[in-house]
């Protein structure tokens, strides 16, 4: 049996018209191939572009609101939720035939400006929970997965229990996950719930303690009862910095798989800043590291479903929106701004189509 390990040390050898057929397919039908889910982030701004939008629906099978259901966007004034943009979004997905996954409900960053001193002046719970329980009710059936809490973890802060000092944990205690979830669950209970972060993907002593502590946070939840489903692996990627840790990411998602844990990949992408100017270069460099992480968490049968941070490198600089990562010159995602396949975009289908693993039925 080919494993993929031994397509990826190939694949440079496959006949160009091989080549050809594998770019007639998309990331969505070589992932559902294998049981599994591709998508990504997308927003109101992007899905104005017809040849946009167009590509959008060839790759994607699942879409994730890159800002429209973070609270800094919904609830400007306490208690007054503005939920047009994101009702958007998910109307667009569901005459599209598109799964939906809602991020995110309770995080330490992109707040109102009126929420960390009403946390902090009445330390009532409802400032967290009703926000989730209004959020989900709303889309209760509508949306299949949700990001419920997002980045609590931080080993550098010095705690021992590898918590990120936060307001939220500042007022309420490490109590306030286990609240949120079964917030979350209440509000819909057949929503599929997510602990979603980032810094278990790279090698290096601070993603082994990011790893330790990820793994200490999974075990106690399981063991209160709290109702995670899944853990959310980022998967921010950087070409140029420290390169994934293979042995130690597998062992890793072994160990969240046999805590019961479904994996999702949340946000992927390869930042390729530092990197020469010659942009096959980078493009190689890029394509290499999303390959040597998907090698692996394609492997584990827990994972269902690779999400990237955006489908076209079009939207990370230049003059209309810009994420998180602007201000690069950018080779990051499957497609690039001109809408044409990466690299990249190639070694995911490679990574899905020779997947063996058999994820779980969500």
């Amino acid at each position: 049996m080919l494993t993929r390990r031994d397509f990826l040390a190939t694949a440079a050898t496959v006949p160009l018209a091989s080549a050809a057929r594998a770019e007639t397919g998309s990331l969505r039908k070589a992932a559902a191939a294998h049981g599994r889910l591709y998508g990504c982030a997308t927003n109101n701004f992007a899905l104005r572009e017809s040849d946009f939008k167009t590509a959008l629906l060839r790759e994607a099978g699942v879409l994730v609101a890159e800002y429209e259901m973070k609270r800094n966007a919904v609830e400007l004034a306490q208690g007054h939720y503005d939920f047009a943009p994101a009702d958007a979004l998910v109307r667009f997905a569901e005459q599209n035939g598109l799964k939906f996954r809602g991020h995110t409900l309770v995080w330490y960053h992109s707040n109102p400006s009126w929420l960390e001193e009403a946390v902090r002046g009445t330390r009532d719970e409802k400032l967290f929970t009703g926000y989730i329980g209004a959020t989900m009710r709303r889309y209760r059936g509508r949306v299949q997965s949700w990001d419920v809490v997002n980045e609590a973890i931080l080993p550098k802060d010095g705690r021992d229990d590898g918590l990120r000092k936060s307001f939220w944990l500042e007022t309420f205690g490490p109590s306030y996950i286990d609240t949120a979830f079964h917030a979350a669950r209440e509000a819909d209970p057949g929503a599929e719930l997510v602990y979603n972060d980032w810094g278990c993907e790279a090698g290096g002593a601070e993603h082994d303690c990011y790893r330790a502590a990820t793994l200490k946070f999974l075990e106690g939840a399981k063991a209160r009862g709290v109702p995670i489903d899944a853990l959310g692996l980022q998967g921010h990627l950087q070409a140029f910095g420290t390169r994934i840790d293979q042995a130690a990411l597998r062992r890793f998602l072994d160990d969240v798989k046999a805590l019961g844990y479904r994996i999702l990949v949340t946000e992927h992408d390869v930042d390729d800043s530092g990197g020469p100017s010659d942009i096959a270069m980078r493009d190689r460099v890029v394509a290499d590291a999303s390959a040597r992480f998907l090698d692996v968490v394609l492997a584990n049968a827990a994972t269902t479903a690779v999400l990237t941070w955006g489908l076209s490198d079009r939207f990370l600089a230049g003059p209309g929106l810009k994420t998180w990562l602007a201000g690069y010159s950018p080779r990051m995602l499957p497609l690039d701004a001109g809408l044409n396949r990466t690299p990249m975009w190639r070694a995911m289908m490679r990574a899905f189509t020779v997947s063996r693993a058999t994820p779980p039925r969500i």
